[in-house]
């Protein structure tokens, strides 16, 4: 006898048709259903649906009789098709699986452009703008498929006119802080300036004061409004290669709200002391209005900490840098007697001209002092308002990372032997056992492509309601408080912050409207990693095009039912070796996708292998590599 119910589901599609419901708002472990083809025509990825459940006699559920709740998306991106003489939309098939009709609009349309089209509903899509360049069809593409909005309803846009008619004065509790010595510390290319730091010299007991001071963005965009609610859609600015989609609009987020040199800025202080073995003993958090004295650049600080050198730009805070590195020692340490890793490390960029809109290079970034020592800071100013908060009985959107449990730990284990070390972690993975092994890799050609096995061996973090620990970081409450320009978790961080400040004390303890917003928070921050991935994707495919034939050094990072995924040690550029183009077939993947067995051979994460690059598909991100056997 089979089991029925009805759910209230996500919406997601397979390329090959097929799809799934995914139940939220569920008590317990969410259900997951198989759609057929013909229930998900009149759908797209991200609907909101009522569907029915049947549960066979496997276990296994199917969806069907879908009902439109809400739908999450506003425009598509495909090519213009004919079918009988009328013009379609072909869909990327990961947010639909059949074409739907389009409305030419005030375009002239021609069989085989691509467009962004704007969803009318009832499997009708109206021509917004055509897409000519191949990178602009690609960029299009992945915003498309991710949700991603581009554009500001009009009613947010009127509000910027408000939002810069307040001052950014010295008013109510607002401290003054415009004398004290500040600096700003990003990448010559940040735009949305949104941390600030500035630090008073030890006392008689050694102990500092590292003053945090974040943009406060809330005492400018009133809870509920239009801005906010468009914010919130968004919750974080998404970072694509040539573009950036800010969570708030350019003339907010890069000018009235980013802490500009010289320019008086209402902040959001976190003063942490910090003393002289780089333990936090106490936080005080306040309004404040601050003036950068210098806005530096990493290499700027870091030919300080690393040189002694002192550019021009720096000389205003001359007198503050060599407490910064104090801060940033202290502060180190503390972390290395807990363990956990940091997140400053080396990572690949993609050299990206824009004017031409095509990758041009690979190459190897190291992290600088200067980008540790700001880490360090805003970490610890992150855990230290956590604690606050909860001291305080406060809730909060707290940042949650679960210790990886016995099976992970053994295939972190397995997966370093592969790539030659040996971690010994033991029954039990803790943090100072995974900072012993992030010490171990650090430096080593291979770690680059060790550290993202790591990082997805652990799994993501997420935000809740709910405070517990950050195993990564080894912390035992924390949260994100040093971004609320680039992400909404901070910004309802800080108007809670503020609430407590003003005096509010009825809270709700494991407020369910702050775990509904952390459930969309999550859904939203993973829909602009999967974007930035595919763009990422995209580009170093394109980039592959020009070394088609060449051979590689490269490890296994995954095994996937279609093949085995590699990543070139020197460029992080991963590709496919499909099962039925190896040799010794066929192959069974287990159930944890970590091995890829035959009758003779096995493959498993950190294997090392020499490749040659087959093809390359820039549209759908792909890289076709060849194994080079007896290499």
């Amino acid at each position: 006898m089979s089991t029925t119910r009805t759910i209230t589901a996500t919406v997601s599609i397979n390329p090959r048709g097929f799809g799934f419901v995914n139940e939220i708002g569920a008590r317990g472990e969410p259900l997951s259903a198989f759609v057929a083809p013909p229930e998900l025509n009149a759908f797209l990825a991200d609907d909101v649906v009522e569907a029915d459940l049947t549960q066979g006699a496997d276990g296994r559920w199917t969806g069907s009789a879908l009902c439109l709740i809400e739908r999450m998306r506003l425009e598509l991106c495909g090519e213009v098709v004919l079918h009988r003489g009328s013009t379609y939309l072909r869909v990327d098939r990961e947010v639909a699986n059949t074409d739907w009709a389009l409305d030419a609009g005030d375009l002239p349309l021609v069989v085989g452009t691509y467009v962004v089209a704007k969803v009318l509903g009832d499997n009708r899509a109206r021509c917004i703008r055509t897409l000519d360049s191949p990178d602009e069809r690609a960029l299009a593409q992945v915003i498309a498929r991710h949700g991603v909005l581009t554009t500001f309803e009009d009613d947010a846009l009127a509000q910027i006119k408000d939002a810069r008619a307040i001052p950014h004065a010295v008013t109510g509790f607002r401290r003054d802080l415009r004398e004290v010595p500040t600096i700003t510390i990003d990448a010559a290319s940040t735009r949305d300036i949104d941390d600030a730091v500035s630090v008073f010299p030890g006392g008689a007991d050694g102990a500092l004061r590292l003053l945090v001071s974040i943009a406060d963005v809330s005492a400018f965009v009133p809870e509920g409004s239009a801005l906010d609610v468009a914010a919130r859609t968004r919750a974080t600015s998404v970072y694509l290669a040539g573009r950036v989609l800010p969570m708030f609009p350019d003339e907010l987020s890069s000018d009235w709200l980013s802490l500009l040199p010289k320019q008086d800025r209402c902040c959001l202080t976190a003063e942490l002391r910090i003393d002289p073995e780089g333990k936090v003993t106490s936080i005080d958090v306040y309004e404040s209005v601050i003036r950068s004295w210098a806005r530096a650049t990493y290499e700027e600080v870091a030919a300080f900490l690393d040189k002694g050198e002192v550019s021009e730009n720096l000389s205003p805070v001359r007198a503050s840098l060599p407490w910064l590195r104090t801060v940033s020692a202290r502060l180190g340490l503390s972390r290395a007697r807990r363990g956990g890793v940091e997140i400053s490390r080396d990572e690949t960029r993609i050299v990206f001209d824009t004017a031409r809109g095509v990758a041009t290079g690979v190459e190897a970034f190291r992290p600088t002092s200067a980008h540790t020592l700001i880490e360090r800071a805003m970490v610890a100013a992150n855990e230290a308002v956590a604690k606050w908060l909860v001291e305080r009985g406060v809730p909060g959107v707290f940042r949650v990372h679960d210790e990886p449990d016995a099976d992970r730990a053994r295939a972190l284990e397995e997966f370093a032997r592969n790539f030659g070390f040996e971690a010994g972690f033991g029954p039990r993975l803790t943090p100072l056992a995974l900072a012993a092994f992030d010490h171990q890799i650090s430096g080593s050609p291979l770690e680059p492509a060790m550290r993202s096995v790591l990082l997805r061996t652990l799994g993501p973090a997420r935000y809740t309601v709910h405070p517990s620990g950050h195993f990564g970081l080894a912390a035992p409450l924390y949260l994100h408080f040093t971004s609320p320009i680039r992400r909404y978790a901070d910004l309802e961080v800080h108007r809670i912050v503020k609430k407590y400040l003003h005096g509010e004390r009825g809270f709700v303890p494991a407020d369910p409207e702050l775990e509904t917003l952390s459930r969309h928070v999550n859904e939203r921050a993973r829909a602009a990693t999967r974007a930035e991935n595919d763009r990422r994707r995209m580009l170093t495919a394109a980039y592959m095009l020009d070394h088609i034939g060449e051979e590689f050094e490269a490890h296994v990072t995954r095994v996937r039912p279609f093949g085995l995924m590699a990543t070139i040690d020197t460029s992080l550029v991963e590709g496919t070796v499909p099962f039925d183009k190896l040799a010794e077939g066929p192959y069974e993947i287990d159930a944890d996708e970590a091995h890829a067995r035959s009758a003779t051979r096995t493959f498993s994460i950190g294997t090392a292998v020499r490749v040659r690059a087959v093809s390359a598909d820039p549209a759908l991100g792909r890289v076709e590599l060849a194994l080079v056997e007896g290499a």
